[in-house]
């Protein structure tokens, strides 16, 4: 069987400024501002497109102080995508920046781990650690998808399509999953919060909101074991994403990459 090959874009939503020792757990000797970005991402052929995770609206943005540089429908309508269409979002976890805007595909089923649902309503959320990055309206939006027959729930690896599936990987949290691509380039992983920066998997360091640290480290195995390379991996929240991969278009710089094609040569071309 000859599998499809997707395009697959990052589109940059929002960002926020940030600190290194906020983003390791024993914290960096190397303290110093940084930023985070905020992205969803399309996978897509000339006959399909999905859309992986959904974003956030100004309200997150003003309730959790992040800068808004265009709502998550603005962001798909510059490369072609219109959400109302959209027939398969695939969510990666519960967390606000991921499920923020679900309410923008009104006619998208979502895919999404049982244990990710199970997390999210039941006893962890009485635990501020948890529950602090979840915001309880969105996940009863997604629970009332269930009873709308719009949810298909995966418990561990499960297939959306061919050339394209779900791994469970948890650490971040209890259901988080990572998603596998088959591009022209081989196979590339989008991590998400299994790996928010580059660093997190390549040299091994945990973010500090994790549900199982374990896992979370066991996790960065499994994403390189996913993708052809380690430089197939592409991580949750790092600026570095959109220096390392090339704009679909001159107009699209610093606002989406495309991570179907080689990084550029400095950061490697595998």
């Amino acid at each position: 069987m000859t599998l499809p090959t997707y395009e697959v874009l990052a589109l940059k939503y929002a960002w926020r400024k940030a600190r290194r020792k906020d983003l390791f757990i024993g914290g960096d000797p190397h303290d110093a501002d940084t930023t985070m970005d905020y992205f969803l991402w399309v996978v897509r052929t000339p006959e399909h497109t999905f859309v992986v995770d959904t974003g956030f609206n100004q309200d997150m943005a003003d309730k959790r102080h992040r800068t808004l540089l265009r709502t998550p429908v603005e962001a798909l309508q510059l490369v072609g995508v219109d959400a109302k269409a959209v027939e398969h979002v695939i969510v990666t976890h519960f967390h606000n920046d991921h499920i923020g805007a679900w309410d923008s595909f009104p006619n998208a089923t979502f895919h999404l781990q049982e244990s990710e649902m199970d997390f999210s309503t039941g006893r962890s959320m009485r635990h501020e650690r948890f529950n602090r990055a979840v915001e309880p309206d969105h996940v009863c939006g997604l629970v009332r998808k269930v009873y709308e027959k719009k949810v298909t729930f995966h418990d561990g690896d499960g297939e959306i399509a061919p050339g394209l599936s779900v791994h469970r990987v948890g650490g971040h949290t209890k259901g988080m999953q990572a998603v596998r691509v088959h591009t022209k380039r081989g196979w590339i992983v989008l991590a998400s919060d299994a790996s928010h920066y580059y660093e997190h998997f390549e040299k091994l360091r945990a973010f500090p909101l994790v549900y199982h640290v374990g896992e979370m480290m066991e996790g960065f195995g499994k994403l390189v074991m996913l993708a052809d390379t380690p430089s197939h991996v592409v991580p949750g929240h790092d600026p570095l994403v959109m220096q390392r991969y090339p704009a679909p278009t001159q107009a699209l710089e610093g606002i989406a990459a495309r991570l179907d094609v080689a990084p550029h040569e400095a950061h490697g071309s595998a």
